[in-house]
């Protein structure tokens, strides 16, 4: 197996940790997130749940710089225009570009001047690590949905980012190709990459956090170890969400 660029990274050189302070996102003048205070240090992986509308999407856009901040601040260990290219988002519904796979993966590199051929031979690579080797020639478009998200995180491990916002990447998957990505989101872990991602999977989460971020009400209402969040909640909306009750 390729050995990822991520691999080689340490704690120096890195837009880790990010860290939002009194940060607020407001859309037509309504507060939707925030304020929030939150630090997403060098290693691990962070889950963010919460019931629907709580802000789980919104605080991975603040994060990632997709979604504008109204407040507050939002700060890395690097320039924002540094920031900007060691960092990578996956959509809940992939977004497939109109070329055949390898070059869609390659895409990210040939944005940042690397050769034709050389990302075409990482994005090959690339590929066959995420079980689209077969499928190298196929039009995007025309992948299962399973093969999209894979794809998707493909084209977002390729370039190295230190960091990687996932928003509900299995939501409309199933069983099997739910298994495969959390197989390739472990070993990206594994090789640096910071991983922080949204999800209403209970299993999945108590499978893959380090830590967790409980949003409620457009805030962090709760953040910590996940041993402890799932063993003993400290309020009352978390063990209410943990047990599926309806959270109001």
């Amino acid at each position: 197996m390729l050995q990822s660029e991520t691999a080689q990274k340490t704690v120096h050189n890195t837009i880790l940790p990010l860290t939002l302070t009194g940060a607020i996102a407001k859309i037509r003048g309504k507060t939707i997130v925030g304020p929030i205070n939150l630090t997403i240090g060098p290693q691990g992986f962070t889950i963010v749940m919460g019931p629907n509308g709580s802000g789980k999407t919104t605080l991975l856009r603040l994060m990632h710089g997709l979604q504008r901040i109204s407040g507050g601040t939002v700060t890395c260990g690097l320039p924002d225009a540094q920031a900007r290219v060691r960092q990578s988002y996956v959509f809940q519904t992939p977004i497939m570009m109109r070329r055949i796979v390898v070059d869609s993966i390659a895409y990210p590199l040939r944005l940042r001047g690397v050769d034709k051929k050389t990302a075409r031979t990482k994005a090959t690579d690339w590929a066959e690590r995420v079980g689209l080797g077969h499928a190298l020639d196929r039009p995007a478009p025309v992948l299962s949905g399973g093969e999209k998200q894979k794809l998707s995180l493909a084209r977002a491990l390729i370039s190295g980012p230190d960091i990687l916002f996932l928003d509900e990447p299995c939501a409309n998957l199933d069983g099997r190709a739910t298994r495969e990505i959390e197989t390739i989101l472990r070993q990206a872990q594994a090789e640096g990459t910071r991983l922080v991602m949204a999800t209403h999977d209970m299993g999945q989460a108590r499978r893959l956090a380090s830590d967790v971020v409980f949003m409620y009400g457009g805030c962090v209402h709760e953040t910590g170890p996940a041993t402890a969040f799932f063993s003993g909640p400290t309020t009352p909306q978390a063990a209410a969400f943990i047990s599926g009750d309806i959270v109001e």
